[in-house]
Formats: C-alpha cells, sequence, structure tokens
C-alpha cells in the first residue's frame, strides 16, 4: 500500500480513537496553557529585566523581572506534572485496543486458514502482540509529549517575540520554515524504508518460529541448506535495509542543523539592522532566549520524535488496521450489470469414439533398488559399501544385520535420501532416493515415500495426539489413533501420560517411552516405506515383538536394523552386511551361506 493510502487509514482510526477521549485531551491542553505561560515568560521577563533594569540602571528592577522568569519555571514544572497523568489516561488505552485488535486479528486468521495456523504458527501476530504493541505504545506516549511540548511552547514564544518586536518574527520564521521543509522532505521516504524493515522483521521472525519449531525434521531430512539460505536472505535484506535508513537519518539530521542553527546565525547577523530601526538591546537578548532556550530545543526535540518514532508508529499502527474491502470484482469474475445474462453457445457434440482395449497394468517398481552403490565419508576413506546390490519388494520385511560401524545406518540413510550415493543408483518407488518427483531441490523437504525412525526416537513438545499423527498430511479421527496404540500396545503408555490431549514433555520420558511413541506415528503414518534404525532398541522383547510385528502387518514395506536375533527371525528376508561382501536370504539359509551370519545366531543364542 502506498504512504497516501497508510497514512488514510492510520489517521481514519487514529480520529475515531481521539474522539473519545476528548475529556483527556482538554485536560492536557489546560496543562500546557501553564508551559506557554512558562515560555512567554522566560524571554520577555530577559527583555524587560535588560531594557527596564539593568540598562537603565535599575539593579533591583532588573532582579526583579529575574525572579519572575524564575517564576515561569516554577510554572513550567507543575505543568509537566498534570501532563504526565493525562498522558497515562491516553496511552495506555491505545497499547490495550492494539493488544486486543491483535489477538482478533489472529483469530481471524487461524479461522480463515486453520490449516496453515496448524502447520506454523502465526509469529508475525507474535511480534505484534509483544514488540510491535509496545513499539507503538512508547512511540506514542513520546509524540504526544513532544508535539504538545512543541505546539504550546511555539505558541508562547511566537506570542513573546511579537510582544517584544514584530519585525523580529520576519527575520526568525523563514529561516524555521526553510528547515521544517527540508525535514518534511525525509519523512516519506524514512516511512517506506520502516515499513520494509518491519516486513523483513516480521518475516525472519515467521521463518526462524517455523525452523525452530521443526529444526530437528529439518536436519532429518537433510535440508539444512535449504532452510538456512532463506534464513540468509532475509538477513541481508535486513542489512540493506538499515543501511538505507542510515542515510536517510543522515540527511534528516543535516535538516536538523538548518532548523536548529539557521534562526540563531540570522538573529545575531541582523542584530545591527534591528538595532538601527529602533529595537532594543533587550529584546534582541529576549529574542535570542526564545530561541536557544525554548523554540530551538523544542523543534529539534520535535523533528527528532517526529522522524524516528513518528514514522515507525505510522508504519506500525497500519499493520494493526483491517484491511479495506477491495472494490475491484475477483480475478475470473467480471462485474455484471442488472441486465441478463446471456449464456454461451452450446457447441456440438462430438461423435464417440470406439474403445479402446485395456493394456495390462505394468509390474510395480520395487520398493527400494540399489544397484552398484559405493559410498564413503570422504574422497580418500575407506568406502562404507562397495558395489551394493538390493531390491526390495512392495510389501516385504527386510531385517539389516551386521557388527557395529559396517554401514547399517549408512545404510538407512541412502535409502531415506539422506546422504548420496557416490557411485550406483538409489531409487525408492521406481524413483531416484534423493529428492521425491517434483521436489524443488534433491533431498530437501519430506518425503511422502518413506519414514525413517532413527534409535533416538523424535518426540516434541505438544500434545500426544499431535505426537502420534506429526507424520500424517491431514488430520486424524480419535478412533484410528486408538486402534494404532491399541495394536502396539501403546495405549497403557497414553493413558499413563493423562490420554491424548496431553502435553508431553519429552524429557521426563524414558528412551523406551520415546520410540514407543514414535513407532506408534510411523504405524500411522501413510508412508509406504518404513525404515527402522535401530528405532526398537529402548524396547523390552515382548514389546519389540509386538511392534514390528504390528508394523509389517501394516501395508508397505518395513526395512528394519535388527540388534536382536528375534528381528531377524520375523524378517521375510535378512540382509548381511560384512565389509567385504553383502548376503541376502532368509533366516533359514544364511547359517550355511555366511559364517558372519552363524556366528551372529550363534552370540546372539548365548546372550538369550
Amino acid at each position: 500500500m502506498s504512504e497516501y493510502g497508510t497514512w488514510r487509514r492510520v489517521s481514519r482510526e487514529g480520529r475515531r480513537f481521539l474522539r473519545g477521549r476528548s475529556r483527556t485531551l482538554r485536560r492536557l491542553a489546560l496543562w500546557s496553557l501553564l508551559e506557554s505561560a512558562h515560555t512567554f515568560l522566560g524571554g520577555y521577563a530577559v527583555a524587560r529585566a535588560l531594557d527596564d533594569g539593568f540598562l537603565a540602571g535599575r539593579t533591583g528592577t532588573g532582579i526583579g523581572w529575574l525572579a519572575v522568569a524564575g517564576g515561569g519555571a516554577l510554572l513550567g514544572a507543575l505543568a509537566l506534572r498534570g501532563v504526565f497523568g493525562g498522558l497515562a489516561d491516553l496511552v495506555e488505552p491505545l497499547r490495550d485496543g492494539l493488544v486486543r485488535r491483535s489477538v482478533r486479528q489472529a483469530i481471524g486468521r487461524a479461522v480463515a486458514d486453520p490449516a496453515r495456523e496448524s502447520r506454523a504458527g502465526d509469529s508475525g501476530a507474535v511480534s505484534r502482540l509483544t514488540q510491535q504493541t509496545e513499539m507503538a505504545r512508547d512511540s506514542f506516549a513520546g509524540l504526544v509529549l513532544i508535539a504538545r511540548s512543541f505546539v504550546f511552547t511555539a505558541l508562547g514564544a511566537l506570542l513573546g517575540l511579537a510582544a517584544l518586536a514584530p519585525v523580529l518574527l520576519i527575520l526568525v520564521l523563514p529561516a524555521l520554515l526553510l528547515g521544517t521543509a527540508a525535514f518534511l522532505t525525509t519523512l516519506r521516504p524514512m516511512a517506506r524504508v520502516q515499513r520494509a524493515a518491519l516486513d523483513a522483521d516480521e518475516a525472519l521472525s515467521a521463518r526462524t518460529g517455523e525452523l525452530a519449531a521443526g529444526l530437528r525434521d529439518v536436519v532429518a531430512c537433510g535440508g539444512g541448506a535449504g532452510a538456512g539460505a532463506g534464513v540468509e536472505l532475509l538477513i541481508a535484506e535486513q542489512e540493506r535495509l538499515t543501511g538505507r535508513l542510515a542515510r536517510w537519518t543522515a540527511l534528516r539530521t543535516l535538516a536538523l542543523g538548518v532548523a536548529g542553527r539557521l534562526p540563531v546565525v540570522v538573529l545575531l547577523a541582523g542584530t545591527p539592522w534591528l538595532l538601527g530601526r529602533g529595537v532594543s538591546a533587550g529584546a534582541v537578548a529576549g529574542a535570542l532566549t526564545y530561541l536557544v532556550q525554548s523554540l530551538l530545543p523544542a523543534l529539534d526535540a520535535l523533528m527528532t520524535a517526529v522522524g524516528a518514532a513518528g514514522t515507525r508508529l505510522l508504519v506500525v499502527l497500519d499493520r494493526f488496521c483491517d484491511p479495506e474491502p477491495d472494490p475491484r470484482p475477483a480475478s475470473g469474475s467480471p462485474a455484471r450489470g442488472p441486465g441478463p445474462v446471456v449464456a454461451p453457445p452450446a457447441r456440438p457434440a462430438l461423435p464417440a469414439l470406439p474403445a479402446l482395449p485395456a493394456l495390462p497394468d505394468p509390474p510395480p517398481a520395487p520398493a527400494v533398488e540399489l544397484r552398484r552403490v559405493r559410498f564413503a565419508y570422504g574422497p580418500r576413506a575407506h568406502p562404507v559399501l562397495d558395489g551394493l546390490d538390493l531390491v526390495v519388494r512392495p510389501g516385504e520385511h527386510l531385517a539389516v544385520v551386521g557388527p557395529s560401524g559396517i554401514g547399517k545406518s549408512t545404510l538407512t540413510a541412502l535409502i531415506a535420501g539422506l546422504l548420496p550415493a557416490d557411485r550406483g543408483t538409489v531409487r525408492v518407488a521406481g524413483a531416484p532416493a534423493r529428492g521425491a518427483p517434483g521436489q524443488a531441490a534433491p533431498g530437501y523437504g519430506p518425503d511422502a515415500r518413506r519414514t525413517l525412525l532413527p534409535q533416538q526416537a523424535y518426540v516434541f513438545t505438544g500434545t500426544v495426539h499431535e505426537n502420534l499423527t506429526h507424520l500424517c498430511p491431514g488430520p486424524v479421527s480419535r478412533g484410528k489413533v486408538e486402534r494404532a496404540t491399541a495394536v502396539l500396545g501403546a495405549d497403557a503408555l497414553v493413558a499413563r501420560l493423562g490420554g491424548p490431549d496431553a502435553v508431553v514433555d519429552p524429557g521426563r520420558l524414558t528412551p523406551g517411552e520415546r520410540q514407543h511413541l514414535a513407532l506408534t506415528a510411523a504405524y500411522l503414518s501413510p508412508a509406504p516405506l518404513l525404515l527402522l534404525d535401530e528405532a526398537t532398541c529402548h524396547l523390552d522383547p515382548r514389546t519389540e515383538e509386538r511392534a514390528e510385528r504390528a508394523l509389517a502387518e501394516r501395508p508397505g514395506t518395513l526395512v528394519v536394523v535388527a540388534h536382536r536375533i528375534s528381528s531377524a527371525v520375523r524378517a521375510d528376508r535378512v540382509l548381511v552386511l560384512d565389509g567385504t561382501r553383502a548376503v541376502c536370504g532368509t533366516h533359514a539359509e544364511l547359517p550355511d551361506r555366511s559364517p558372519l551370519y552363524r556366528d551372529l545366531v550363534g552370540l546372539w543364542n548365548a546372550h538369550g
């Protein structure tokens, strides 16, 4: 929206706010009149003390007029006390109203788009509710205090100059107006930069809020580089806007110098001319007092407040204004007049085409397919996997076994798309594992084809229901969740936590409880491929068996990195990684084909 549109919206809301507080404004004005009297007496008493007192040889009279100026200072202090009392009655209702409006707007956005709000909270609303409401409150309070002070100080000073010698206004006013005009030209560009800076701040707040909420998901999906690039762009934009704001601030400072120093220079340069036209030395000294002690400090404070707090207040308040309805018709819906609507002529029907013979369905793609895969952690490192071939059929249950550090987790990371193969191909459901079809960048973002459960189960601060359904793209019924917990044997855990609506504190859960919740979430996930990388290692054997059987009976493919012989026994096939070659077969045939598997079975049996 343009600056004019912003000013129009904010000024309309501002007039409505001030009309309801006319009594407070009248009280502020009455107290401020005392400040005008203080200003008037300050310069006028100095002029009279010189002309009628010290320069005329009457010292007592001069001291008496200086005492009058001191009494005016007491009037100013009394006025300031009353002004602060009225200021609170004006500022606090503004802050309270902005808080209510921010909450109402956030609720309105959540109702209008509940899916978006459930995925990522309105971080911009948090910024408005906390930082921007306080920014508006402080800016409004400072602006009202300084603008009021300038108006009544200028009133007292100009009346004093006119009372001393009207010709003084001819010298002082043009210089003041020139500096003020130069200052006003900087307001619109500064407001534009302030608005852009707040837009960047809200965007950065929203982005960092989304990343903080799903940081582990970003890391697990390999999206760190892409997510960080977006944040770096926002930070660079903030840096650029800060530089622009600094340049406009420098121009504003120059305008302040013109408005604050030029009138004094003009008055001093024109003193001989004034004295030659009958203006007394006391009047010149009084005019200088008005400029140096009252008018110019008030103008400097006003320009500083309007340039900083004023533009900031305008931009912030615009964010709390309700959007204006667009009078234009919606795109694709042309406006129609009151006349009849003429339907387009009907097209002639096309003759029916003969039916084609049905083609046979192509065979389904393998759930997982690795061809001549090689991977090493570094260009000179020994390969962890070398020349690995593997095909996992849809619906198959595969167990992966081998010594610690042999490459089992590396294999699941390759299938999950977290690591790129140095050589060969890794495909999931017929497509490359690094990046689902349609994704902008390989390896970034969630992939609906698979779900990976690592050894350290992912449980976040949220309700039990949210932890169990966060892998599902849409809402999940309570009945479906209850059936899943019953099948996985997690219903007792859910009840102990307080039910589906109870909030989970991950720090209070044992590793086994976290794995149990994560396994139930994987069961509810619609992903056709589940990868369990020792995701049951903290469960007791009975709970592990129940969970693995439930996940195997679930529609889809299951790949399990086994740490117990029982997991290998339950699988359709077992993949043995031994560092030199990989052997795949059933549990019954592998002892004859793989010495390593025969040793592992004996070791597992020995440990019971």
